[in-house]
């Protein structure tokens, strides 16, 4: 391979959340950090080339988003994704959640209702509360080991003051890849009862080799003009901390008060070097992006193999997309503290807790794989090892 993904990087004393952060997260800091969605490997170089020499330039002022981004951005989209977008339904956030904000403060009234597929990203009904409106919970079915939408319980939930449902897609943290059937059967329930659907699709370009991404916006003129879709580089190339995002608004009227909202709060302007990056990586790292799939299928065939031969307690739940896993451990038939407790002080691995996803996540964790494969390989090692100790007490 071109790049290194085996390298390991010290990331210790670097204001970084993912490791800095375990202490003040976890109550331990002598563990290895497998939790918040934050890859342990270096950005494309062609990221860090152009950020010298942006940086070397010495002018940091305010700055616009140039024709040459939203080109680099349409260009992604066509190339990767087959979807055709106007440069002009383009907006900002410095974030996806809290675009997800706005969008709420746009097009909804406190204590409308917000529908969410649980168990989904935990800030989703966070930022729904946050903003005095009511979460519904459509949860997830799963069945053999797959997660799949259960259409007859959305219709079921929805009433006259339902006005939002926020997909995530691909589906974080279960790894669903949704299908363009499956899309298809939910757009049509949210277009017959006038539901504005906002696609989280953040994880869109981190997809398995057998799997394909279908932007909900993209399969009908209705849906792309009843929908808003959010994307970033910042998961696919680890930009988190450059704070830019794009949220595609093709509908004019709907954009219009969205922008509006960005405007009222004066965060229209965006970071410097993530414009810079942003153009860098849609330019320049698809390479990159190839080989990290590549690199992150390899771990996630060595975990599903070392969890099925020495940890059959714990079931992976197959990720058809991103780099997290959800791990099913209901099987060593302890409570959720004690999970917490046994993974964190005696397998010493930090990772995310199931139950923070929604009540359906009980007994489940989720597991980073975005890092070096010795990390993995030490996580696993140690994992074993607790869980070995366990089953003999």
């Amino acid at each position: 391979m071109k790049y290194n993904f085996d390298q390991k990087i010290n990331r210790l004393n670097t204001a970084c959340e993912k490791w800095d952060d375990l202490e003040n997260r976890f109550g331990v800091k002598d563990v290895i950090s497998m939790w918040v969605a934050d890859m342990d490997f270096q950005s494309p170089p062609s990221v860090m080339e152009a950020l010298k020499r942006r940086a070397e330039h010495g002018m940091y002022g305010y700055t616009l988003r140039p024709d040459s981004y939203f080109e680099a951005i349409t260009d992604w989209l066509k190339r990767r994704h087959q979807w055709s977008v106007n440069k002009e339904w383009i907006a900002h956030s410095p974030g996806v959640i809290p675009a997800l904000a706005l969008i709420i403060r746009s097009f909804t009234q406190p204590e409308d209702k917000i529908i969410i597929q649980p168990p989904v990203y935990h800030h989703f009904s966070r930022i729904i509360q946050a903003q005095e409106r009511e979460v519904v919970n459509n949860p997830l079915k799963l069945e053999d080991g797959r997660y799949t939408m259960d259409f007859d319980d959305l219709e079921a939930k929805i009433d006259p003051k339902v006005k939002m449902l926020i997909l995530c897609s691909p589906h974080n943290p279960v790894g669903r890849v949704w299908s363009e059937w499956e899309l298809m059967r939910l757009g049509q329930i949210c277009m017959k009862h006038n539901i504005l659907v906002v696609a989280d699709e953040i994880h869109f370009d981190l997809v398995y080799k057998k799997y394909s991404h279908v932007p909900f916006a993209r399969i009908s003129e209705e849906f792309l003009d009843h929908s808003i879709t959010c994307i970033a580089p910042s998961k696919t190339f680890n930009l988190m901390g450059l704070q830019v995002s794009s949220i595609i608004i093709p509908n004019k009227e709907l954009r219009h008060r969205y922008n509006k909202e960005v405007n009222d709060l004066s965060i229209g302007s965006p970071n410097t070097f993530g414009v810079v990056a942003s153009e860098a990586v849609y330019r320049h790292g698809e390479e990159w992006l190839d080989e990290l799939i590549r690199y992150l299928q390899k771990n996630l065939n060595y975990l599903t193999y070392y969890f099925r031969e020495k940890i059959p307690q714990i079931k992976v739940i197959q990720p058809e997309g991103t780099y997290l896993v959800w791990l099913d451990c209901r099987e060593l038939g302890l409570s959720s503290k004690e999970l917490d407790d046994f993974m964190l002080r005696k397998a010493k691995v930090a990772m995310n807790e199931g139950y923070i996803f929604g009540d359906e996540g009980e007994g489940f964790m989720r597991m980073n794989i975005a890092c070096p494969r010795s990390i993995l390989e030490k996580s696993l090692q140690q994992m074993e090892q607790a869980i070995h100790s366990l089953c003999k007490a």
